[in-house]
Order: C-alpha cells, then sequence, then structure tokens
C-alpha cells in the first residue's frame, strides 16, 4: 500500500493493486472513453520504484514492469478518496468481461498507440 498524508488532512492507504488497474497510462486507459483495457493479475502487484515528476506528481515503476503512468497529487487524492467505489467497479468490470483477479493478462494486441 502506499500511504500518503495531504494538506487538507486527509491520510490514505491506497492498495498498489487499486494504482495499478487504475494507472492513468494510455496503455490502461486507452485514448478514449470505452478503451480502457481492464487488467488482470495484479493483486499481488508490488512497487519497485517511485520517481518525483516534478512538484506535481510521482511515477511509480510497478513490479510487472509498468512504469508509464504519472500519479499527480489531484489522481492520488481522488483513488484514495474513492477507492472502496474504484475496487467495486473494478469487480464489476471484471465479473462482465467473466475474467477473475488472477487471471493473467492477455497478451497486448499489436498496433495500438505506440507507447509499449
Amino acid at each position: 500500500m502506499l500511504e500518503i498524508g495531504f494538506d487538507d488532512g486527509k491520510l490514505f492507504r491506497i492498495p498498489f493493486e487499486l494504482m495499478r488497474v487504475y494507472s492513468p497510462s494510455a496503455e490502461v486507459q486507452g485514448h478514449g472513453p470505452g478503451q480502457e483495457v481492464l487488467q488482470t493479475g495484479k493483486r499481488n502487484v508490488g512497487i519497485d520504484s517511485l520517481e518525483a515528476v516534478g512538484n506535481y506528481a510521482v511515477q511509480p515503476t510497478f513490479s510487472d514492469g509498468h512504469s508509464s503512468g504519472i500519479f499527480s497529487w489531484e489522481y492520488l487524492h481522488y483513488l484514495g478518496s474513492q477507492q472502496e467505489s474504484l475496487q467495486k467497479r473494478y469487480e464489476e468490470r471484471l465479473a462482465a468481461a467473466g475474467k477473475s483477479r488472477d487471471a493473467p493478462m492477455a497478451p497486448a494486441h499489436g498496433g495500438g498507440c505506440g507507447s509499449h
């Protein structure tokens, strides 16, 4: 978990899995609504490193090699404050796709945004 405190007094403990499945990268979010890539097999993902991006964000390198998401402080606050509903939505998306949290990720398809 990432424990993070904010100036408004809020303190959040955000599971790495939640951060990974809601990574703000194009690889996860796609390039528009409806293009999100459902992430699976991330229950036990860790963070190998965390780099500052200016004074406004951090860029984690997850243990599965994903490192293209830049998490602004605002986005981390959102993840922390909405983690219960986001986790529920994630589990609903998994169920709708007939997948489990622990299923391995399908190989990425060719083409796409070129950031792979």
